[in-house]
């Protein structure tokens, strides 16, 4: 749970922020008359995510015992790279979502509604389909697919109560600290799913290394506070092969040493905070 949590929190406030952006701009410039075809934009882009999340669960049952272990181990491998990549572009591009959002939007509002609505969907539906394939990697990795998935609603549901706070002036935090460290988080999910598709992979043929076991804590009660801690801390099993150990260790260590490096700021970029 608390790894799905942190994702639904995590990519939930990313999609809720923009929505409050786009909002916000309809809002200040007059046009509220615009806000329907942007629910309408967002009602869709969630939509199709939750299809998404359907048809990888169909693909997957589908398949057989080899094919369902290359396809878990690739789209696991697929979410790593995308929220990676998210990860990394948010720091660098954070600062100045919040105009190019407004640029859009003042294009879309010239258009007409339906680019209004195309706009928002657009822009909510590209965290979807990425916080989709994390979530629904990040629950096939583990054993309790029900308590990931409440997890994730749940972690969902609180970013959509934050990103209204803030909208509503009622919560004010420091977003780039928020998202600075939430990320280190997410690189720690995202590493124990390179384990997982180092797992799959073995136990595929593709890779060798399934018998040569790492470590194997099988003493641990499934379920016992020190193996929920290294599932739900680390996102690591109570049983690791050595390749599965090399891969972990490679990307969090490569990962959080490039994301944690300092990197040069203005005075004025580094007092910033972002607000919707």
């Amino acid at each position: 749970m608390l790894g799905t949590y942190l994702i639904g929190l995590r990519e939930g406030l990313e999609a809720a922020l923009v929505v409050g952006i786009l909002v916000a701009y309809l809002t200040r410039v007059g046009r509220r008359d615009r806000l329907t075809p942007v629910w309408i934009g967002v009602a869709i882009a969630v939509g199709v995510s939750l299809l998404f999340g359907a048809l990888l669960s169909l693909v997957d049952e589908s398949l057989g015992e080899r094919a369902e272990q290359l396809f878990a181990g690739t789209t696991s491998l697929i979410a790593v790279g995308l929220v990676t990549w998210m990860i990394f572009w948010m720091r660098s591009a954070a600062r100045g979502i919040k105009g190019e959002l407004d640029a859009r939007m003042a294009t879309a509002v010239e258009v007409g509604a339906w680019a209004v609505g195309a706009t928002a969907g657009i822009a909510v539906l590209r965290e979807g389909l990425e916080t989709t394939l994390f979530l629904w990697s990040t629950i096939r990795s583990g054993d309790q697919a029900a308590r990931g998935l409440f997890g994730a609603l749940l972690g969902l549901a609180t970013a959509v109560l934050l990103g209204y706070l803030f909208y509503r002036g009622a919560l004010r935090l420091n977003l780039a600290t928020f998202f600075r460290w939430t990320s280190v988080a997410l690189i720690v999910v995202a590493a124990g799913l390179v384990a997982y598709a180092i797992g799959e992979f073995q136990e595929a043929g593709v890779l060798p290394g399934e018998d040569n076991i790492a470590f194997e804590l099988s003493w641990l009660p499934q379920g016992s506070l020190p193996a929920v801690l290294l599932k739900g801390l680390l996102n690591i099993g109570t049983a690791m092969t050595v390749g599965q150990v090399i891969g972990w260790l490679i990307y969090l260590v490569t990962t959080l040493t490039l994301y944690l490096r300092p990197t040069k700021k203005s005075p004025v970029a580094a007092r910033s905070q972002v607000h919707v």
